[in-house]
């Protein structure tokens, strides 16, 4: 395991940091009434989605070449510590109910393991090594992508974790809330979402941890479209496990297809639930092996599946 960083050099590094920065003009946010606090937190996370956005490009870039990946079976893992590993596994857990990935096709990595999610772990993110063991256990291959996630974007975890899948062939991304940092240069591709100085001193879970959700709700969301798990906006690689998400298939396959609920319910059974499919049975009139077919042979795109079926 690395030893623990010298604390002195620990704090000048931290000093350097946007995220770290001391704000004089908050230093007595603690007197003011209530909703004066509200206002301010509420102004300082107004401030992100701007910052999100001069980072739009390089997020396409990403997209682009991960979803090239996916497509040939690769794997998205994300990578990181605290909130950022937290928000990884999060972003990662809900990708099969939202968009029927396979168990294991999108992945969350959190330094200390799964138990981290809900405790701190101390230590673990000063391991490097932790970070290597942990992808090592995926065999990653280069068709795999790993994004390492870092507020601060010197997080040793997070690092490790690009460097190893970069030795590995992987492609790697870094997603931080500084620029110029570590993590950045460790990586093929970076996204720097630059928020400024936190309403809390050093509290990333605030603005930073905001960014860092948007930025993977976007590149799940948008890799999962130009993978063609949705159908215009609509969800309809959706997993139907419980009754709401039963209810919102047979919506999705009414909305797409404006058809009755009898005929959507016929559908859906030729279907055997799957929404995708029952979509092309009504839109193209084919029974539920055909649709299955046409699906299969155009890899999940329901579009191209239609212009097969002459739909």
């Amino acid at each position: 395991m690395t030893s623990s960083p010298d604390p002195q050099e620990l704090r000048a590094a931290l000093e350097t940091l946007t995220t770290e920065a001391f704000r004089p003009d908050l230093s007595e946010i603690d007197r003011l009434p209530t909703l004066d606090i509200a206002r301010l937190m509420n102004g300082e996370d107004a401030a992100v989605p701007a910052a999100v956005s001069t980072q739009l490009p390089a997020i396409a870039a990403v997209v682009d070449a991960v979803a090239e990946r996916m497509a040939r079976g690769g794997r998205l893992v994300y990578a990181g510590a605290g909130t950022a590993g937290r928000l990884g596994v999060l972003d990662a857990s809900e990708c099969p109910p939202t968009f029927g990935t396979a168990p294991g096709q999108v992945v969350g990595v959190i330094a200390g393991g799964p138990s981290a999610v809900v405790t701190s772990v101390e230590g673990a993110e000063d391991s490097p090594e932790l970070a290597e063991a942990d992808l090592a256990a995926l065999s990653l291959t280069p068709d795999d992508t790993v994004i390492g996630v870092s507020a601060s974007g010197r997080t040793p975890y997070a690092v490790g974790a690009v460097r190893y899948a970069r030795s590995r062939g992987a492609l790697t991304v870094a997603l931080a809330c500084n620029a110029g940092s570590a993590l950045a240069a460790a990586a093929e591709h970076r996204i720097e979402v630059v928020v400024g100085p936190e309403l809390l001193t050093g509290s990333t879970r605030l603005k930073a941890g905001t960014a860092q959700k948007l930025v993977l709700n976007m590149i799940s969301t948008v890799t999962m479209i130009r993978l063609g798990k949705t159908f215009g906006n609509l969800m309809v690689d959706v997993r139907a496990s419980n009754e709401k998400l039963r209810a919102r298939s047979r919506r999705i396959v009414a909305l797409a297809t404006g058809a009755a609920d009898d005929t959507v319910e016929a559908a859906l059974a030729a279907a055997g639930g799957e929404v995708k499919n029952a979509i092309l049975v009504v839109l193209a009139g084919v029974d539920g092996p055909t649709a299955a077919r046409l699906l299969e042979e155009s890899g999940g795109h329901l579009r191209a599946a239609l212009v097969a079926a002459g739909g």
